[in-house]
């Protein structure tokens, strides 16, 4: 079968590739992919400007939904044919006291899907049974295939930021997870809410319009200081990069919150005291877990939550070129793969 393999830590060592059918074990399944969508870490791969350890060559891929093509003989509540979508703590220690708590994403052995074993950009992908949800009749695969940043959205906004009806929310960086930042606080009952991005992020920015997001270019401090003028309740960094955690210390108000969502390997080049004096609460955000994935379904399946504007496009699997092309220049926000 052909495969999207990362095979080196080099720009551009991504290609198409033959690669042999995976063979279920006794607790695993082998999920037909109907929809696996392309994440920025997909991207961060594929030029080498990722900061975490990735095991070559690799299938990318971990935002994905499809359908149970065989089960192994240990699975239980799982049967062929059963559309399915997984979570992507491929391989966890279920011997760790974060895995046993119920935190297993945070634990410090865990593999993911597409850097630390093999991810869905290909027609067959071997998943745990203790992975996967069901996908509700009512809920599209192309959508269920987009519940993963929505749990990554989850953890930061709610889980981890505490977002509460009639605060002021800005986000920064209107990539998908940022997008999806701002969308879940709205829907959680964030009276108003800006996704802040730069001129070359226009395209991007129309879409958050879209969803009913305020489009930010330039200066934000003007749009966060509105109201009292202390800034905002919450600021969600998705951007990862220094300058970005620098503006939200300036645009978060005393006593605020700064959940860091995005990635990036820059040292910072500021004092930390702003954070100091406001009192202000930064919290980093990685992953999701179980009860996460559970809420992010009912409310995608209760249409409450709608990311689908964010979807501008599918692509064969021979055509990933394109599609990791069209979303690293900015001109779509997130982009799906039919291996079909």
């Amino acid at each position: 079968m052909k495969a999207v393999v990362n095979f080196s830590t080099e720009p551009d060592s991504v290609e198409l590739r033959e690669v042999p059918e995976p063979q279920v074990g006794e607790g695993e399944v082998v999920m037909e992919v109907d929809t696996v969508s392309v994440c920025g870490s997909d991207l961060h791969q594929w030029t080498g400007g990722h900061s975490w350890p990735v095991n070559y060559p690799v299938i990318l891929g971990h935002e994905f939904a499809g359908r149970i093509a065989e089960a192994g003989s240990e699975v239980d509540g799982f049967s062929e044919g059963e559309r399915v979508t997984s979570e992507t703590a491929a391989v966890i220690d279920p011997d760790s006291p974060l895995t046993q708590e119920g935190n297993y994403h945070l634990d410090p052995n865990r593999k993911g899907f597409g850097y630390g074993v093999d991810g869905a950009m290909t027609r067959y992908v071997k998943v745990p049974a203790r992975c996967l949800h069901k996908v509700p009749d009512e809920l599209p695969l192309e959508i269920a295939a987009v519940t993963e940043p929505c749990c990554v959205a989850y953890n930061a906004v709610v889980a981890n930021g505490k977002v509460a009806e009639g605060e002021r929310v800005l986000v920064l960086g209107p990539g998908p997870i940022g997008i999806l930042c701002g969308l879940m606080a709205k829907v959680m009952g964030a009276e108003e809410v800006a996704v802040a991005g730069l001129e070359r992020d226009s395209k991007r920015l129309a879409v958050a319009e879209s969803m009913g997001l305020q489009p930010l270019i330039g200066n934000i401090l003007p749009w966060a200081k509105q109201g009292d003028g202390t800034g905002v309740h919450m600021v969600v960094d998705a951007a990862g990069v220094s300058a970005t955690l620098r503006t939200a210390l300036d645009a978060v108000r005393p006593k605020g919150r700064i959940v860091k969502v995005g990635w990036g390997p820059q040292p910072l080049d500021f004092s930390l005291d702003p954070l100091v004096q406001k009192n202000v609460a930064l919290l980093g955000s990685f992953s999701h877990n179980r009860p996460i994935w559970k809420a992010v379904i009912e409310l995608l399946a209760s249409g409450v939550l709608d990311p689908a504007p964010i979807v501008e496009g599918t692509w064969s699997l021979q055509d990933w070129r394109d599609a990791f092309e069209q979303m690293q220049a900015g001109n779509i926000v997130k982009a799906q793969l039919k291996p079909l």
